[in-house]
Order: structure tokens, then C-alpha cells, then sequence
């Protein structure tokens, strides 16, 4: 049974959404305000939040941010009728399992909730677009959220709390070859990081969790995170 948390000024097309996932033998909780998802986060353990971008009080992006400081492992999905770049921009960079233009199709919308990876954030590092937005969308349809960065320094702005893992490119502009995986070796210790790269050199690859040369097999790449994800070691509720 997963657990759902919706947070929407629109009561009722909130209290819609949490009967359909109920009648799948789930449970969800609506909210209308921020701050009342923050404080629920606190003692219940979600699965998945859906958010609304533009509220009264607290917007959806600055909602994701503070429950991800509570809830690091939260899938999180964003709705808005009113799509402003900076909101967007600001709400990415934490890593969001999808952005989606209302009315979102309620099916959809289902499908993509009940597909979500609690604790199934990847940082991916790629400055080929194309290459990037191909393995998000691959990523995305395995339920893994996904926050890209596709230079040295946009490895640095990532501000997300605690992904499982990384695809990182070894070759991106703003840095010598390797530059953005010592860098998120560096924040974060431990982490589990998949080289992606056409330039494999032994010393810069010594340590990661595996290399996919390109041209690579995307579909070993994703049955090597599902792998990962499923043999994690248990977080704390």
C-alpha cells in the first residue's frame, strides 16, 4: 500500500484524485496549504508528493524544497495551470518525477503516481540535449525522477537532497575530463555513479559503480539502476 500526499488549493479536484488511488487500496491525504504538508511530512512517511505550482501562501516549488529538507527519499510531482519559467526552473532543480500543464488526464496521472520510486532520484550529468532528454524521459517511464545538469558549474547548482545515484558523463564543458563526478563525489560521499562516456580513461572511472560506453545499451543501463535501487540499503522512516 502506498501512500500519497496531495497538496492543491483545488479541494475538489484534490479529494477526486485521493479516491481514485484509494479505490486502487492506497492511501492519500489532501492538503491545501504548504505548511500543512510540511508538518505531515514530519510524521507520516509518503510515498509520493502531488503538488500544484501556484497557491495562496507557500508556491509548489517552495513546498517541494522544504518537504525534501523533511523527506529526502519523496518522489514528487508538479501540476500547474500557470507555468512561470522561474517556478519551473527553481522546482527542477530539486529532482522532480515530472512537471505536467493542467488539466492533466486523470489516468495519466495515475499511472505516473502509482509508477513513482520512493528514493529514485538520479543525478544525470550530460551535455549532449538530445542524449539528455532521451534517458530522462527513459528514466521517468521506470518511475525515477531525474535532475540533469549539463556543465561543470550546473553540477554545482544541483539542489537536490540525496539522489541514489548518477549517470555522469566524463566529458563536460567547464571542467577538465572527470570534473563533474569529483565534484559530486565530493557532496555526495558514497553515492553510487554510472559513467556514461565515448572517452573511457581507467583512472577516471577507478571506483564507479559501472561505465557504459557509448554507444551504450540503455536497456542494461535502466536494469542496472533498477538493480541498485532495489538492493539500496533501507533509509530511516
Amino acid at each position: 500500500m502506498r501512500q500519497y500526499l496531495l497538496l492543491d488549493d483545488n479541494r475538489a479536484f484534490a479529494e477526486n484524485l485521493a479516491e481514485i488511488l484509494r479505490d486502487e487500496g492506497d492511501q492519500a491525504t489532501v492538503v491545501t496549504q504548504g505548511d500543512e504538508a510540511v508538518r505531515l511530512a514530519r510524521t507520516t512517511r509518503f510515498d509520493v508528493l502531488l503538488t500544484d505550482m501556484r497557491m495562496p501562501g507557500m508556491s509548489g516549488a517552495d513546498a517541494v524544497q522544504q518537504l525534501r529538507r523533511v523527506d529526502p527519499g519523496l518522489a514528487a510531482v508538479v501540476v500547474t495551470a500557470y507555468p512561470r519559467e522561474g517556478d519551473l526552473e527553481t522546482a527542477r532543480r530539486e529532482g522532480l518525477l515530472a512537471v505536467l500543464p493542467k488539466p492533466v488526464p486523470v489516468p495519466m496521472l495515475v499511472s505516473l503516481l502509482s509508477g513513482a520510486r520512493r528514493d529514485g532520484l538520479v543525478v544525470l550529468v550530460e551535455d549532449d540535449p538530445a542524449l539528455s532528454d532521451n534517458l530522462t524521459e527513459l528514466l521517468r517511464s521506470r518511475g525515477f525522477s531525474c535532475v540533469t545538469a549539463g556543465t561543470v558549474l550546473d553540477t554545482d547548482l544541483i539542489a537536490c537532497a540525496e539522489p541514489f545515484a548518477a549517470l555522469v558523463d566524463l566529458r563536460v564543458p567547464g571542467g577538465p575530463d572527470g570534473e563533474a563526478l569529483r565534484r559530486l563525489r565530493a557532496r555526495y560521499p558514497g553515492l553510487p555513479t554510472y559513467v556514461i562516456t565515448a572517452y573511457p580513461e581507467e583512472s577516471l572511472v577507478e571506483g564507479a559503480a559501472g561505465v557504459f560506453s557509448k554507444p551504450f545499451d540503455t536497456g542494461a543501463l535502466l536494469r542496472a539502476l533498477e538493480t541498485a535501487h532495489a538492493e539500496r540499503a533501507p533509509r530511516s522512516p
